[in-house]
């Protein structure tokens, strides 16, 4: 948190997560909800912004390129092709570079984007 001025994560509810049982392991060991609690702690400490995404975004579906969002993605799906700009996706990555996108454009607007949903911002501005 030193070293960013600005840090931006998915709200996920862990809970709901833990119903899968082909991943609840992964997840419970992963600690997300105690990883999300420290990030907040300290970057209220330290003096830096904490965005929290709305887990109802559609960060993994929606192209990071163009913004086109598919109507679905099983989990089964790593990686997939853009329909409308042919951009190659990683689903992991380009969760990531949406989920920053986002989460740099409410810090920088001070409000919800345009159907992203509820986000929550810790720490100072």
């Amino acid at each position: 948190i030193n070293e960013n001025q600005v840090v931006c994560v998915e709200s996920l509810t862990v809970k709901n997560m833990i119903r899968n049982p082909t991943l609840s392991k992964a997840i419970a060991d992963a600690g997300w909800g105690e990883f999300v609690r420290q990030l907040a702690y300290k970057a209220e400490w330290a003096g830096r912004s904490l965005v929290a995404i709305d887990q109802w975004f559609p960060s993994s579906k929606r192209c990071s390129g163009c913004g086109h969002t598919l109507s679905s993605l099983p989990l089964s799906v790593r990686k997939w092709d853009c329909p409308e700009c042919g951009a190659h996706h990683d689903r992991d990555i380009n969760a990531a570079t949406n989920i920053k996108a986002v989460g740099l454009a409410v810090l920088a607007l001070g409000e919800n984007v345009s159907g992203m949903g509820p986000v929550s911002v810790s720490g100072s501005r």
